[in-house]
């Protein structure tokens, strides 16, 4: 039996010259907000990652996780293959609070350290963290918790 490595092939098309432009964590969440099931948003909590070009313009949205009522699992490992893989600029990380709670835990406090220190490492700048409900939302960027 032979043995052999396969190329990896890499493409790249933004396919989409009408692109949003994020000018605030309030333009973020509404982004956000529009990729959420709300028949799920208050059942189970999501994990996303945004990710943008060099002119804050959305490239996409990727759902990495999805959990239970209290957490889901969020591997940084899988958040920046998708930064990378989108040859993305920055990111912007949302979840939501199916209690509609908009107080950061000290989990989503830790988790954001490890995001923004391992986005220094790749130059990809980690521009926010956004907890999102229903009725509002909660910018860690804003609250000066990056």
């Amino acid at each position: 039996m032979k043995n052999f490595i396969r190329e990896i092939v890499v493409s790249y098309s933004s396919g989409d010259s009408n692109k949003i432009k994020i000018t605030s964590s309030q333009k973020a969440f509404e982004s956000f907000l529009s990729s959420w099931n709300f028949n799920t948003i208050e059942l189970q909590e999501e994990f996303k990652v945004m990710v943008l070009n060099r002119n804050n313009e959305v490239l996409g949205i990727c759902p990495l996780s999805r959990g239970g009522v209290s957490g889901t699992i969020v591997d940084a490992k899988l958040v920046f293959s998708i930064a990378l893989k989108c040859n993305a600029s920055s990111i912007i990380v949302a979840h939501n609070h199916p209690s509609g709670n908009l107080k950061p835990s000290d989990a989503d406090i830790k988790l954001t350290k490890k995001l923004k220190q391992a986005a220094a490492y790749l130059d990809i700048q980690f521009l926010d963290h956004v907890i999102v409900t229903k009725n509002g939302y909660t910018s860690f960027s804003d609250k000066g918790l990056m």
